[in-house]
């Protein structure tokens, strides 16, 4: 079970970064270019932004896999989980800096900051 998740994590994240298909393109407009309520659209409505997610959805893919090989090669499966942790922390730090980013810019429409 866990070789399945560690491969539909995988490829999707693949097809995404790679826009296969126009994927990421079809993913942004239907999906995260939208509005959340009051939450407007964030870092994953750029290509940048959805090519990070998607990296961070390998990273999680690569740490199943390396549970589901830890059972026959511990070594390489531990390696594989460490990668894939450390994948995740960074990608994940360069995706909340990105949020940020789009955050701050949306919070000073008119450059000036203030709501007064």
């Amino acid at each position: 079970m866990l070789q399945v998740i560690a491969t539909v994590m995988l490829l999707i994240a693949v097809v995404l970064v790679l826009d296969v298909g126009g994927a990421a393109k079809a993913v942004i407009r239907n999906l995260t270019s939208r509005s959340l309520g009051e939450l407007a659209p964030g870092y994953a409505a750029s290509p940048t932004g959805l090519r990070i997610y998607a990296a961070i959805i390998g990273a999680i893919g690569l740490i199943f896999a390396g549970l589901a090989a830890g059972a026959a090669a511990p070594i390489p499966g531990l390696v594989a989980m460490i990668g894939g942790a450390i994948a995740f922390v960074i990608l994940s730090i360069v995706a909340i800096r990105g949020e940020v980013k789009v955050y701050r810019a949306l919070k000073r429409p008119n450059g000036s900051g203030s709501s007064a």
